[in-house]
Formats: structure tokens, C-alpha cells, sequence
């Protein structure tokens, strides 16, 4: 975590009045950063996905309800924080209507989802010499936005 991330999160636990939690994360949202931290701020996007291959060869441990995150922009700097409200893994090709429509992409479609998110894993998994699958197991995360950070 940069300085920066690390600061707001410090001020963010000060203003609480409480004792800050131990395990917080920062980072980007995919190919858009800026666009989609901006969803959540708006209220539009509640969920994301990952591909579980990502974390398995990282060695990350999988996110967990009631983790935070600080959301990055593409400058790398803090811009809010979200709450994870639930985690489940699950085939991309049994995602739900509904979850696809909570990621707050596109025109909001499943099929918007589903376009844009096999473009994104194709690529990526490309990058690593692994080929896409329809199958592929996602980590998907619904989460909260707790606090947007004040310029």
C-alpha cells in the first residue's frame, strides 16, 4: 500500500473514533480505473470479479466478508473505500443476471458483462500463456462503499 492510501486510511479510522482494522487492501479496478472507481462512488457498481487463477498464482488469500479495500485511481491515488458484503466462486458461464448487472458496467446488461468480461480475460490470461475457458472460476465480491475521499 502506498503512503498516500495508507494516510487516508489512518484519517479514515481517526474520524471513526475507533481502533482502525488490521487487514485493508489497495488497488485498482481493471481496464478502466478511473471510470469504475467513479461507479462506485456514484453508486452504481456494488460488485467486481476476479479470475481465482490470478490469486492462486499470486499466493493471495481470496478476499473475505467485511475486508476492506481502498479503491486506487489510475494515478494510484485513494479515492474511497468499500466493505466486502459477500465473496462467492463460481464458474464465469453461472455468474447471475443480477450480479452482472450490480458490476454497474456498459449499458448494464448481462451481455455487456459477458462481452466485456472475455475480452478482459482473454487478454490477460493470454499475457501468462493460459487460454480463456467459459468455465473459468471467478471470485465474485459484492461489496459496500463506506467513505469517499474528500479532495
Amino acid at each position: 500500500m502506498n503512503q498516500q492510501a495508507q494516510t487516508y486510511w489512518d484519517e479514515y479510522w481517526k474520524q471513526q473514533g475507533r481502533e482502525k482494522l488490521k487487514r485493508v487492501s489497495a488497488w485498482q479496478f481493471g481496464a478502466d480505473p478511473d471510470h469504475l472507481a467513479q461507479l462506485v462512488i456514484d453508486g452504481v457498481k456494488t460488485a467486481t470479479c476476479s479470475g481465482l487463477v490470478f490469486y492462486e498464482m499470486e499466493q493471495e488469500p481470496l478476499p473475505s466478508v467485511d475486508d476492506y479495500s481502498i479503491i486506487l485511481n489510475s494515478d494510484d491515488k485513494p479515492v474511497a473505500i468499500i466493505r466486502t458484503a459477500e465473496v462467492t466462486v463460481m464458474p464465469m458461464n453461472e455468474v447471475p443476471e443480477e450480479f452482472a448487472i450490480a458490476e454497474g458496467e456498459g449499458d448494464r446488461s448481462y451481455r455487456y458483462w459477458k462481452e466485456a468480461h472475455v475480452k478482459f480475460f482473454t487478454e490477460a490470461l493470454s499475457s501468462i500463456g493460459l487460454q480463456f475457458s467459459e468455465d473459468m472460476m471467478l471470485v465474485c465480491e459484492r461489496f459496500e462503499l463506506v467513505d469517499v475521499k474528500r479532495k
